[in-house]
């Protein structure tokens, strides 16, 4: 269990400013000069010492991220590009950071920025996110009005310029190339890789693609120390995580947990268990709705971090925790999903234009279960046809949770398959 003094997000519930002095009070802008004095590789050494992973899905660690990019600017500008395209069904969690804590992500930027060479930012915020947008501008003035941002940022010798760039609301933008494609006035649709952005990004120049919580959390590191960072949590799984939790419990939330917490502990403490006590409990989708769903036999046992996770076949993500209870209709909940991915697909891989609708029809059939039970094996055979085939992770995030219906509650389907056949002779 986390402590109130490790906590990095103090204001994630919005009880205080989210202004500049109120942020400067809870510790935000604290002698920033004196971190960016420590020099470009000492930054990214202490970032990789304190084995934080990336927090928007992937977990790639961020220090190592960072370490790809050019050592020396030649003739092309260096480029972060922040993304705070959070269009993850289940995931809540950078638009309470963007609301409520704004200049955590403004200074992690600009240290960011400084690690990176790059002089210039890039906030990609997903479209929806009026208010947030504003919310981020108006905290991006305000560091320009302060001289944190600009010329001479902070008066570290380092000049840093943040833009803010509104998305129009594509789940395909979430991925690092789509949404670089996207900022450059393109259709959202990935890129083949390699090049890798770090060679050619933006503009064809050296580009680091990181997401908000990642980005928000460096300034506390390197000032609390990585060894701090790395105490908290499990090896390989280190530091605290935002955590959304949602669907049938008593008190849907936000919280800051340690890696490695266990998954009931998250549930039964912060959200008030599950509707119905813990022994209703059906599934959790533990990652946000692209990862495998957990049965609650896993559930009683899991601890939430990347290995764990995936040692059950799933998947920590961005930590989106969608709770099932026993009124849920598992099949209809996963065929829901399915059309999401069939909606969001760019159609860009033959696997993924075709496939996503094949599996969302098939979906909606054994939501009936009007199907034979031989099927079943037919389509899991077309996940796993998806699956690593595209070019981007979206043909995964559709595979994935029809993986995980199959692979836990199968006699469920077969279950729908005979009374649906028992309605049809009845006829």
């Amino acid at each position: 269990m986390l402590n109130d003094k490790d906590r990095i997000f103090t204001n994630i519930y919005g009880w205080q400013g989210a202004d500049l002095s109120s942020a400067k009070a809870r510790g935000d802008w604290d002698n920033t000069k004196a971190l960016i004095k420590l020099g470009h590789e000492e930054v990214i050494e202490r970032v990789k010492a304190s084995g934080l992973r990336g927090r928007g899905g992937a977990g790639f660690p961020t220090g190592l991220k960072w370490s790809f990019m050019p050592k020396e600017v030649k003739d092309r500008p260096h480029y972060l590009v922040v993304n705070a395209d959070e269009s993850e069904p289940g995931t809540c969690k950078d638009r309470d950071i963007i609301r409520h804590e704004p200049h955590k992500l403004v200074e992690g930027c600009l240290m960011a920025g400084f690690a990176m060479r790059a002089h210039a930012g890039y906030i990609y915020i997903r479209g929806e996110f009026v208010n947030e947008a504003k919310a981020l501008q108006r905290a991006i003035d305000e560091a320009y009005e302060a001289g944190l941002l600009g010329k001479n940022a902070a008066k570290s010798g380092w000049d840093f310029d943040l833009y803010l760039h509104r998305g129009a609301g594509a789940y395909i933008c979430g991925e690092e190339t789509a949404l670089i494609e996207s900022l450059e006035g393109k259709k959202g649709q990935p890129r083949l890789k390699p090049p890798f952005p770090a060679g050619a990004g933006l503009y064809g120049c050296p580009t680091t693609v990181n997401n908000v919580e990642t980005i928000a959390v460096v300034p506390t590191i390197l000032r609390r120390g990585a060894d701090w960072f790395a105490g908290l949590g499990r090896e390989g799984n280190t530091g605290s995580k935002l955590f959304c939790i949602s669907g049938h419990v008593n008190n849907p939330c936000n919280v800051e947990e340690e890696m490695g917490v266990s998954l009931k502990e998250l549930i039964e403490k912060h959200a008030g268990g599950v509707r119905g006590g813990w022994d209703n409990l059906l599934a959790v989708i533990p990652g946000g709705s692209s990862t495998p769903m957990i049965p609650k036999d896993v559930c009683d046992t899991i601890l939430m971090d990347f290995d764990s996770l995936k040692a059950a076949q799933t998947g920590l993500g961005t930590a989106g925790i969608i709770v099932m209870d026993k009124s849920t209709d598992i099949i209809k909940a996963i065929a829901r999903i399915s059309y999401f991915y069939k909606h969001e697909s760019c159609g860009q891989c033959t696997p993924c234009r075709e496939g996503t609708g094949w599996m969302y029809r098939m979906m909606e059939r054994l939501v009936k279960g009007d199907a034979d039970v031989s099927e079943i094996d037919t389509l899991f055979d077309v996940t796993k046809q998806v699956e690593g085939h595209t070019i981007c992770a979206l043909g995964d995030a559709a595979a994935w949770p029809i993986q995980g219906l199959i692979r836990h509650f199968r006699p469920e389907i077969e279950k729908r398959i005979t009374a649906w056949r028992a309605a049809a002779v009845a006829e």
